[in-house]
């Protein structure tokens, strides 16, 4: 993780030097010098971290030491940097002129209150030559270090710490021979594996069976091996070393593939290189049905080096892979026939199945009274088989006692670092860790930042990894862009879980197992990333220099002004209570470095101090959710900040000198929600008013939500018009008929435009975007809010690019369907709160040939949908009503093979129970809202309804005047009438 610091610092230095040397004809020697230091540092620094972080040989305490001095150098370089650079924004352009070095000598770095010319000069020349001499240490050290290292290597070790890390204790390895009575919940992705190898097809096909580590990917894969290798004619299982050459693992293939057929393996394959090796696979394995197994691979490239060696002779050829990486997986569909299998954590009920079997032999009973604790032990494995019969093991030889389990449960974040057993589950998650990037692994630890079991929205992280300068800058992408990546890496990594996904599969909110937020939290603390601060707990636990901090405070906290981090780079709060207003006058003053201020979870805050205009480097700003009316003037000095975020709190109106110094924002999030029987349409929700100075923020990308009344509009839109870079726009609008001209120029500019949102203020007022010839041409999701006379032409040239489309309240009478059907691409429709008024819906055959989701929502003359058999082909997810007037079942839901969820939405109790449901058998959750006799919200779902139908129809027929029901409710929902979505 080191390297993590050193590479941002030095890539901070360069770009520091880069733009003096504009100015200058000599760039200053002495800060030259330390990046070229730093650089040489870098040379064996990755190395010597891994070392440091396993704790496997006996050098590793004194590497330990050295990672942490550089470190801290790394941390002093880059705060020196940062004053720097605040000191040249504050200076007059005459004396911009001057190095980085000259500058620094006369700004203090560590205090809060400049202290006179002369002894700033002196702090701050003593402080460059004791960075100076720091690295020269450093450095000597490194090249011990080093030599240490290569020492070893060449005594037969690796410096590879996810080859190293797996020598100690692996219950893996026993799990492959389990009897199959002995395993659990793998019976229908075995049955569903064995199914895929003995197809009939005869073109060779790879199976990838991807999942995080301790997922049973090896386990499923080896069962599945076992029942079916007799059917080929040949077969072989290979365990690939993490370091492993091309030609190596050629011969351990030919070895396993000879011995299984009894065929004396040949001797000369030992002096043969890859080609001839190539040639002898391929000679052996001509016209032959063979099964290989790959196990446990990391490189991505992998199926590139190995593919040509496996003839594909149209026989049957089968090749597994288990691997941790989904791109391993997606490589393969480059060449051959791919079926990849994802892994699933085990459902809560064959969890504890697990469980039992593997602490109550025989027999798996779980005693009475240790069945609350050993299900909060089981919830805390999620369902991860290593987990749980690692665990479960160390259990079984612990007596059987409430307070020993307890105590045990309690105990479990140390004891996973501390317990011999219990550490290999540590070790085994811990090697995608170390196979990371250095730069994935600060954003992985930045889940450290957040509570075990927290769902974290996407965007929320990407933008504070932004901030922090995680990410690297890509020619042609947008930093979100890069940002996006990295996380669709970490996912693909099996490191990060999507909690939550949009139509497109993109991440909405993501978060980690609760072992492996357990993993980053150690790790954390080992490299001082972050560290959680409570109040009671006492700065002296931490050691070195912290940069960011998870603050959870309550009224109970004793001591408000005892945090003594001055260096801190992000501050993420979270405080139910009144008490994050006593803290922030001190957090603000106090610490100048910020980049990250985050107080999404501190919904009592009501007031920022005007000493936020201090915090220089301060990237992200967040008061979404809290009580805060008004935003402090001294914004208008945070030169640097990127994301402003103040969706859901009482901030009104943002007037144009509190803006117009913004000028780095690139994401402003404005929607106000605090409205109650206020905003569009009574909904309590509005925009926030920006009176002037939008234009000058011309690096914007989002800009959702502002609200657009009669007074100005042209000279807005105009500056508006500025905004050439926008991504997003959402605009809330109570313009005249006339000022829809300027709306429509105005959009037609923003050439980059890719989400578009338009509201009106009011059902009466009409949306009049037809005046716009040509839209932006990367259009991909629209959403409008308010009366239409019809679509607007232009739809039509979006057919091509448009993938989510909602009318709300559009009361449009000519069916929508006309104008939309050619939408080819088009993933999610709403047609919402009356946007349409008709009668009838039909989908004719071939029409939207990828939607996935359909909503229908509170259309109230809707009596009748029909859907035509090649209609909806790969539609997932569809709700319905309220529709009052509609007294049947949708026609033709037969035809939509693919629907995974159908939702009847406030249909009457009449209508749910008096239906033929023989349309929607095939469908695996249909359910339905509706209110009860005392006019609750309540879900039933349709095998309650099945059970129970004949029941209520005599009870109905027999009483009238009651609409009750024998129903059993298996559980309540908090989901309201779908009627109206935010802009989100």
């Amino acid at each position: 993780m080191a390297e993590v610091v050193v590479g941002q610092v030095i890539d901070k230095l360069l770009s520091l030097l880069t733009e003096e040397a504009r100015l200058l004809t000599e760039v200053d020697d002495e800060v030259m010098e330390m990046a070229r230091e730093l650089g040489s540092i870098l040379s064996v620094l990755k190395d010597a971290d891994k070392r440091a972080e396993t704790e496997e040989d006996g050098v590793s305490d004194g590497v330990k030491s050295w990672v942490q001095d550089l470190r801290e150098v790394a941390f002093h370089v880059a705060d020196v940097v940062t004053d720097y650079t605040h000191h040249m924004a504050e200076q007059p352009r005459s004396d911009n002129k001057r190095s980085f070095v000259e500058h620094v000598r006369e700004i203090s770095c560590f205090k809060p209150f400049p202290c006179s010319s002369i002894n700033r000069r002196h702090d701050l020349a003593r402080q460059i030559q004791n960075i100076k001499m720091r690295l020269t240490r450093v450095l000597e050290r490194s090249k011990s270090y080093g030599s240490m290292i290569n020492s070893v290597q060449q005594a037969g070790s690796t410096s590879n710490a996810t080859q190293r890390v797996v020598t100690s204790y692996d219950p893996r390895g026993a799990s492959r021979y389990l009897r199959e009575d002995e395993l659990v919940g793998i019976e229908v992705a075995r049955d569903r594996l064995v199914g895929v190898l003995l197809d009939e097809s005869s073109q060779r096909t790879v199976i990838p069976v991807v999942g995080m580590g301790g997922s049973g990917k090896s386990t499923l894969t080896h069962q599945v091996y076992d029942l079916v290798k007799v059917k080929f004619q040949c077969h072989a299982w290979v365990e690939v070393p993490r370091q492993c050459r091309r030609e190596e693992l050629l011969r351990i293939l030919i070895r396993e593939l000879f011995e299984s057929t009894k065929v004396s393996v040949p001797s000369e394959i030992n002096a043969m290189d890859g080609g001839k090796l190539t040639d002898k696979l391929r000679e052996y394995l001509k016209e032959k049905k063979y099964l290989v197994v790959f196990d446990d691979v990391w490189n991505e490239e992998f199926w590139g080096d190995i593919e040509h060696a496996l003839s594909d002779d149209k026989v049957g050829g089968r090749i597994m892979i288990t691997t941790r990486n989904m791109q391993v997986a997606k490589f393969c569909e480059s060449f051959s026939s791919v079926h990849i299998h994802e892994m699933q954590h085990l459902p809560v009920e064959k969890a504890w199945e697990l469980f039992c079997k593997r602490t109550f032999s025989p027999g798996g009973c779980c005693p009475k009274e240790l069945e609350k604790i050993s299900g909060d032990i089981v919830e805390r494995c999620e369902g991860l088989p290593l987990a749980i019969v690692v665990i479960a093991g160390l259990l079984s030889r612990k007596n059987k006692t409430i307070h020993e389990w307890q105590r045990f449960h309690a105990s479990l974040s140390s004891e996973l670092k501390n317990n011999v057993q219990l550490r290999s589950i540590t070790k085994i998650l811990s090697l995608s860790y170390y196979d990371l990037p250095y730069n994935l692994k600060s954003c992985l630890l930045y889940f450290g930042m957040f509570p075990r079991g927290h769902s974290i929205r996407n965007g929320r992280l990407i933008r504070q990894w932004i901030a922090e300068g995680f990410i690297k800058a890509v020619e042609d992408k947008t930093l979100e862009d890069v940002a996006q990546e990295y996380m669709n890496e970490l996912i693909n990594r099996s490191l990060v879980e999507v909690s939550e996904s949009d139509v497109t599969g993109k991440a909405r909110e993501c978060r980690v197992h609760d072992l492996l937020h357990e993993i980053i939290l150690t790790k954390k603390e080992e490299v001082c990333f972050c560290q959680v601060w409570s109040g009671s707990t006492t700065t002296s636990k931490f050691r070195g220099t912290t940069r960011r901090l998870s603050i959870k405070i309550n009224s109970s906290t004793d001591d408000l002004h005892g945090i003594k981090f001055p260096h801190a780079h992000s501050a993420i709060f979270f405080c139910e209570d009144e008490t994050v207003n006593n803290i922030v006058p001190v957090f603000v003053t106090n610490f100048k470095f910020l980049k990250v201020l985050d107080f999404e979870d501190a919904p009592c805050l009501d007031h920022l101090p005007e000493e936020i205009g201090r915090l220089f480097d301060l990237r992200y700003l967040s008061v979404r959710g809290t009580k805060l009316k008004v935003l402090p003037k001294a914004i208008s000095k945070l030169e640097n900040l990127e994301t402003l975020d103040l969706r859901k709190s009482f901030v009104c109106e943002l007037p144009a000198d509190l803006i117009k110094g913004l000028c780095k924002l690139r994401n402003f999030y404005a929607l106000n929600t605090k409205h109650e029987d206020e905003g569009v349409f009574g909904r309590g929700w509005r925009g926030i008013k920006v009176v002037g100075g939008i234009g000058f923020l011309k690096a914007l990308q989002k800009l959702l939500l502002i609200e657009v009344g009669h007074e100005g509009v042209d000279d807005l839109f105009k500056e508006l018009s500025n905004l050439t870079q926008l991504r997003t726009l959402g605009i809330y609008l109570g313009v005249r008929s006339k000022d829809w001209w300027s709306v429509c120029g105005c959009i037609e500019k923003m050439q980059l435009l890719e989400s578009l949102f338009v509201s009106s203020s009011s059902e009466n007022e009409i949306i009049d975007l037809e005046s716009m010839s040509s839209p932006p041409k990367f259009l991909r999701n629209i959403n409008l809010v308010g009366r239409q006379k019809k679509l607007p032409e232009w739809f039509t040239h979006l057919q091509s690019t448009l993938v989510k489309l909602r009318l709300q309240y559009s009361m449009l009478e000519d069916d929508p369907l006309e104008v939309l059907q050619n939408m080819h691409n088009l993933l999610h429709l709403q047609i919402s709160n009356n946007a349409y008024v008709g009668e009838q819906l039909c989908f004719k055959d071939g029409m939207f040939p990828k939607l996935k989701k359909l909503h229908l929502i509170h259309l109230s003359r809707l009596r009748s949908l029909i859907t035509e058999e090649t209609a909806l082909p790969m539609l997932e997810e569809l709700w319905v009503g309220p529709c009052p007037e509609m007294k049947d079942l949708p026609s033709g839901l037969q035809h939509l093979k693919k629907l995974k969820t159908l939702v009847f939405n406030l249909f009457t109790l009449e209508f749910i129970f008096f239906q033929d449901f023989q349309t929607v058998s095939h469908v695996p959750l249909v359910g339905f809202i509706y209110k009860d006799v005392e006019g609750e919200i309540e879900w039933i779902t349709l095998p309650d309804i099945l059970s129970h139908q004949q029941e209520w129809i005599q009870e109905n027929e027999e009483e009238k005047e009651e609409a009750t029901c024998g129903t059993t409710i298996h559980e309540k929902t908090d989901q309201q009438v779908i009627a109206f979505n935010l802009p989100l």
